[in-house]
């Protein structure tokens, strides 16, 4: 799965000891867009964040997995990030906004006959 969002915090970095070796962990909370943004936190383990500089207020594009466990009875969800990348520049490629025509382009300038009515 893969969402977009803004980058709100980013929390301590934990590290540890495990039967496999050492493990490092970084948790971060995102916004996502829409007229109800919703804070998510988003883990990533070990090197998935090498090569990539984290700043709040920025847009990444997220890849993920969720993934729950059960312990003593009650169930845990984790949203568990593989792939995090600076928002793609792809609305960079639209072009910008027409504003209508100009007077340089051969119409009467404003209080010529356009602002009478057409009757």
């Amino acid at each position: 799965m893969q969402f977009t969002a803004k980058l709100v915090e980013i929390l301590p970095l934990q590290t540890g000891k495990g039967r496999n070796g050492e493990w490092k962990k970084q948790d971060i909370i995102v916004e996502t867009p829409g007229q109800y943004p919703k804070k998510v936190c988003v883990s990533v383990w070990g090197d998935k964040l090498d090569g990539v500089t984290l700043k709040p207020e920025q847009q990444y594009d997220i890849s993920f997995d969720i993934e729950s466990r059960e312990f003593n009875g009650k169930w845990y969800t984790d949203v568990k990030a593989w792939k995090i990348t600076p928002e793609s520049s792809a609305k960079e490629d639209v072009p910008p906004e027409y504003n209508g025509p100009s007077s340089a382009e051969g119409f009467p300038p404003a209080g010529g006959y356009y602002d009478e009515p057409p009757f």
